[in-house]
C-alpha cells in the first residue's frame, strides 16, 4: 500500500530521523547559550567589553599579548572598579576589594582559589604546594609547618647567609663595573643574587649564579616554564583548542614537559642532599625538618620538594623585579636619587653596619621600596578565587556562588581613582608628613604581597633583601643609566611574571 501523504516520515529509518533531531537540539542548546549569556546571566548587571559575556577569548587574547595588567588598568579607567572580564568572571581594583577576596572577613566564608592553580609543577606526582594546594584546611596545615621556616627569630639567624650572598653582589658589581669598565645588566645582577639567597635558604647551597656569567639549567628553565603561564591558563579556558594547538605545537609542548620534569627532579635532589646531609646550619630545611617530626600530618619530602620548588620561584624573580624598579625609578629621579644617598650614606660609616634591623628604621629608602612595589607590583598577575557557597559580597556587590574574582594589583595601584599622579614615581606618598599628600592616596589600593591566610609568607625576607641589597648598593656605588631614554613601564610584558627590559648601568665607586 502506497504511503499516506499524511505520514511523510513513515518510510524513514531510526538513523535518518536522528541527525535532524540532534540539530534541532543543538540549534536550541546554542539559542539557550546565547539568549542566557545575553539578557539572563547574573553578571549582566556589570559593566565591560561586550565580548566579555559570551566568550573567555578577550580574556585570553589580553594575557597572551603580555599586557594584560595595562590592558585591564584602562578597562578600569573606562568603566570602574568592577569590570567583567569573561563570562563568570569580575575584575576588581579597589582597596576593598583587595579585603574581601583575599583578607579574612568575621562571618563569611574565605573565597577558595580557582582552578587556575590544577596541573602545575608536582601536580603529576600527586601532591600539592603551599602555592597549588586549594584546600583552605590543608593549606593551613602546610603554612603551620613553614611558618616556622619564616618567623623573625629565623630571619634573625638566617641573615648572616643573606648578607653573604648581598656582598659576593656588591663585589660582582665592582668588578664587572668598576674594575673592567663594563656595561652591566644589574637587572640580571639582582636576579642571580635571589636565586643564590634563595638556593642556600631552601637547600643548604647557592646555585653558584653570581660566579657564572652563564645562568645555573635551573633558573633559565624555570623563569621558562614560568613564561608560559599565558598558554596554560588559555589551554584551560578552551581545551578544544588546547588538543588542536598540542598536535601543532608537540615538540614544543614536550619540550616545556620535560623541562617541568627536570626542575621537578632537581628539587627532589636538592631536598634530599640537604635532609642527608643532617647539617644543623641555619636555613629553611633545619626548622622545617625540627616541627616536621611534631607535626601529625607529617609533610613527605617530596612535598618538601613542592614546598622548596615554590620558594625558589616566587622568591627569586619577584625580588629582583623590585630592586630593578627601585634602581630604575631612582636613576631617573635626580632628586629621589640624592635624598636616599643623602640618607643612606649619613646613617652607616661602614657597609657592615647595613643589616635588617638598621635599615628598617630609614623611612626614606622604606618609602622609595614601597613606592616601586607600588607603580610596578613585583607579581603582577591577578590571583583567581571562587566565590564561596551561598554568595558573597565584594566591594558591596552581591555575588552568587562560583563566580571568579579576582583584584589585579597593577590595575589597583596605577589607577587615578585609588592614586593621584599614579604613573608618577612619588616616594613621599608613603611618608606620613602633612606635605606627603597622603591623604589624596589610598595607600591600602597597593597591595604587592597579597592578604590574608593566602599572603606571601616570605614577606619578612623579601623586606630584609631588598632593604639591605639596596642600601648597600647606594652606599657603595654612584650609578649611571646607558640608555636613559627607556621605558620600564612601557616596554615590559607580563607571561605569570614581569618580562623585564635590561637595566644595563655604568658605575663608580661613591667617594
Amino acid at each position: 500500500m502506497a504511503d499516506s501523504p499524511l505520514s511523510p516520515f513513515t518510510t524513514r529509518t531510526p538513523r535518518e530521523l536522528l541527525w535532524p533531531g540532534l540539530l534541532t537540539l543543538a540549534s536550541l542548546w546554542v539559542i539557550y547559550v546565547i539568549v542566557y549569556k545575553a539578557f539572563l546571566h547574573p553578571l549582566n548587571r556589570f559593566p565591560g567589553p561586550k565580548i566579555a559575556k559570551f566568550t573567555n577569548a578577550a580574556h585570553s587574547w589580553w594575557y597572551l599579548g603580555g599586557r594584560q595588567p595595562f590592558d585591564l588598568l584602562e578597562l578600569h579607567k573606562k568603566y570602574g572598579h568592577v569590570v567583567r572580564t569573561a563570562p563568570n568572571e569580575l575584575s576588581f581594583n579597589s582597596a576593598q576589594s583587595f579585603k574581601d577576596i583575599y583578607g579574612f572577613r568575621h562571618g563569611h566564608k574565605p573565597f577558595i582559589k580557582g582552578t587556575f592553580y590544577e596541573g602545575g609543577v608536582f601536580a603529576g606526582r600527586g601532591v600539592t604546594s603551599i602555592v597549588s594546594e586549594r584546600d583552605p584546611g590543608k593549606h593551613a596545615q602546610m603554612r603551620r609547618l613553614l611558618a616556622h621556616a619564616f618567623s623573625n627569630s629565623s630571619l634573625n639567624e638566617q641573615e648572616e647567609l643573606i648578607i653573604s650572598s648581598v656582598d659576593r653582589f656588591i663585589e660582582l658589581v665592582k668588578s664587572k663595573t668598576c674594575q673592567q669598565g663594563e656595561v652591566f645588566d644589574i637587572g640580571k645582577g639582582y636576579e642571580r643574587m635571589a636565586f643564590d639567597i634563595i638556593g642556600d635558604l631552601a637547600f643548604g647551597q647557592t646555585f653558584g649564579a653570581l660566579e657564572n656569567d652563564e645562568p645555573h639549567p635551573w633558573i633559565s628553565t624555570l623563569l621558562g616554564a614560568l613564561t608560559k603561564g599565558a598558554l596554560a591558563d588559555t589551554f584551560k579556558r578552551f581545551p578544544a583548542a588546547a588538543r588542536v594547538v598540542g598536535l601543532l605545537l608537540k615538540k614544543q609542548l614536550t619540550k616545556l614537559y620535560a623541562d617541568t620534569a627536570l626542575n621537578e627532579q632537581l628539587a627532589i635532589d636538592l631536598v634530599k642532599k640537604r635532609i642527608d646531609s643532617d647539617t644543623v646550619r641555619k636555613d629553611f630545611m633545619t626548622r622545617i625538618l625540627e616541627h616536621r617530626s611534631q607535626d601529625r600530618h607529617r609533610a613527605s619530602d617530596l612535598q618538601l620538594a613542592a614546598h622548596s620548588w615554590d620558594f625558589v620561584a616566587a622568591g627569586s624573580e619577584t625580588t629582583s623585579t623590585a630592586l630593578s624598579c627601585c634602581t630604575y625609578f631612582a636613576l631617573q629621579n635626580p632628586d629621589i636619587m640624592a635624598t636616599l644617598k643623602a640618607e643612606i650614606r649619613g646613617a652607616f660609616a661602614d657597609p657592615s653596619a647595613i643589616n635588617d634591623a638598621s635599615t628598617k628604621t630609614l623611612p626614606y629608602l622604606n618609602a622609595v621600596c614601597l613606592e616601586a612595589m607600588r607603580i610596578y607590583p613585583p607579581l603582577p598577575i591577578a590571583l583567581p578565587r571562587l566565590v564561596p557557597e551561598g554568595g558573597d559580597t565584594v566591594d558591596g556587590h552581591y555575588l552568587p556562588a562560583g563566580i571568579t574574582v579576582t583584584t589585579n594589583p597593577t590595575a589597583a595601584s596605577l589607577d587615578p581613582a585609588n592614586f593621584e599622579e599614579p604613573l608618577t614615581f612619588k616616594p613621599d606618598r608613603w611618608l606620613d608628613s602633612a606635605a606627603s599628600g597622603k591623604g589624596r592616596d589610598i595607600l591600602e589600593a597597593s597591595q604587592p604581597f597579597s592578604l590574608g591566610a593566602r599572603g606571601c609568607i616570605g614577606k619578612s625576607l623579601g623586606w630584609m633583601e631588598m632593604r639591605t641589597t639596596l642600601a648597600k648598593v647606594i652606599w657603595t656605588f654612584d650609578l649611571e643609566l646607558v640608555d636613559p631614554s627607556m621605558d620600564w613601564l612601557r616596554d615590559s610584558r607580563m607571561q605569570t611574571l614581569w618580562m623585564k627590559p635590561p637595566l644595563r648601568i655604568r658605575a663608580k665607586l661613591a667617594k
